[in-house]
């Protein structure tokens, strides 16, 4: 998933044209300037793009005298993206805004200064009262606000092809009761003949499926607890998820690593694939390959994490010195208005962050997850920088991919341990 440095050089050559071109001339030129805004996501292609049009088609609808540019950057996960970022704002050349996970992923900005507050901005829009409270308690870093989410996704979702399952006997509308009830399944799928009963793709989905099998093992609180130190990385739960994790890998297809997200979901919903563990974002991919949900394929909570709600939010900043303030806050107004929110999850299969939105309006996928986030017990994604600042996040993911190739058990508690000594101290 990483780019070359000299394309990450490129996209910084190309912000540096977006953001200096208009100051060199008259009057006119620096009118033109200010009605203008240059926001910076991973929002590419696929289903993800579709998302990010909606929204900026609301945004024209209410702020029509500005002009959006669209600074993307391809790649699942934002880890092009990222590293992209980081060279733009190490040249204090910030985009006007810019996407990153909300949590702990935005430690690293807070830390540099590279962020404003924007606690003022909830207040002037209402938003400490629009959001839940414990969202607004998730999103709070020393009594401050960093980030507007404009949306809530669920990562411990398995999605299921329901054909495939019938063919070999399974009922598709039953999850199993646990991660070794659901491996009793896959080798009933591989004997029946599927070659690939489970779809995983590049690193940071495999660490997406890693985390669903340590929330399976640990709970709720004992997952929560590797990431403040009351949890030890090499306790017989997070082993017997290194073995679980294992064994699942070996009912995946053999090209993983060098498949995105989108193509991991398409194996399913091409039915030569039972199950995918994907963020709810694949809800975009199979509506708009016409699968209708509950008959040619359907959703369950990862088995053995029934009653938990693994949360990610995608959020935009304000970041320091953003050459465009007002029109990023005009930005920032329409993702956080319920009319943005609504465009948005309706398009990218995520639910919104508000609490007046109707579930009504929605359909049935996003129902059963809205449903969720209000009465279950939420937890933050690792692979989605909710739970794990860059740096611990980032020495897990490369952990876990050797993993994937080498399958050393010890190895991986090994690392995984160093990684948290090194993160907590």
């Amino acid at each position: 998933m990483r780019k070359r440095l000299s394309l990450i050089a490129g996209i910084a050559a190309v912000g540096l044209v977006l953001t200096g071109c208009s100051s060199s001339g008259g009057d006119d030129e620096k009118a033109s300037d200010k009605n203008q805004v240059e926001v910076f996501t991973w929002w590419a292609s696929g289903s993800e793009k579709v998302g990010l049009d909606a929204l900026t088609a609301e945004f024209a609808k209410q702020f029509p005298d500005i002009e959006f540019i669209n600074a993307a950057v391809a790649g699942g996960a934002g880890s092009n993206a990222k590293a992209a970022l980081a060279s733009r704002l190490e040249a204090d050349n910030p985009p006007d805004s810019f996407q990153a996970h909300a949590g702990a992923e935005l430690s690293d900005y807070i830390a540099a200064d590279q962020v404003q507050d924007l606690s003022s901005f909830y207040t002037d829009q209402g938003l400490d009262k629009a959001f839940p409270a414990d969202l607004i308690e998730r999103l709070t870093v020393d009594g401050k606000i960093y980030s507007v989410p404009s949306n809530i996704h669920r990562a411990n979702v398995t999605w299921v092809n329901t054909e495939v399952l019938k063919k070999a006997g399974i009922d598709p509308e039953k999850a199993p009761a646990d991660i070794d009830a659901w491996l009793v399944d896959l080798k009933k799928l591989k004997d029946s003949g599927v070659e690939t009963p489970l779809a995983l793709g590049t690193e940071w989905t495999q660490m997406q499926l890693f985390e669903n099998v340590l929330i399976a093992n640990l709970g709720a609180e004992g997952y929560s607890g590797l990431w403040d130190g009351t949890t030890k990385w090499d306790s017989d739960g997070v082993k017997k998820s290194v073995d679980q994790y294992s064994q699942l890998l070996g009912y995946a297809n053999s090209d993983f690593a060098g498949l995105d997200w989108d193509a991991a979901t398409q194996i399913v919903i091409d039915g030569n694939a039972g199950y995918n563990v994907m963020g709810d974002w694949a809800e975009a991919a199979f509506t708009q390959a016409s699968q209708t949900y509950g008959t040619e394929y359907t959703t369950w909570a990862t088995p053995g994490t029934e009653g938990i709600f693994d949360f990610l939010a995608d959020s935009f900043t304000l970041p320091v010195g953003a050459p465009h303030e007002t029109a990023a806050k005009d930005w920032l107004t329409t993702v956080s208005s319920a009319e943005g929110q609504k465009a948005f999850n309706l398009a990218k299969g995520s639910i919104p962050a508000r609490t007046d939105a109707d579930p009504a309006d929605y359909p049935a996928y996003q129902q059963t997850a809205m449903k969720s986030f209000k009465e279950d017990t939420v937890v933050s994604s690792l692979a989605h920088g909710a739970a794990a600042p860059v740096a611990w996040s980032t020495d897990i993911s490369s952990a876990v991919g050797k993993f994937g190739t080498d399958t050393n058990q010890d190895s991986l508690v090994t690392a995984l341990v160093a990684a948290a000594d090194k993160a907590l101290g």
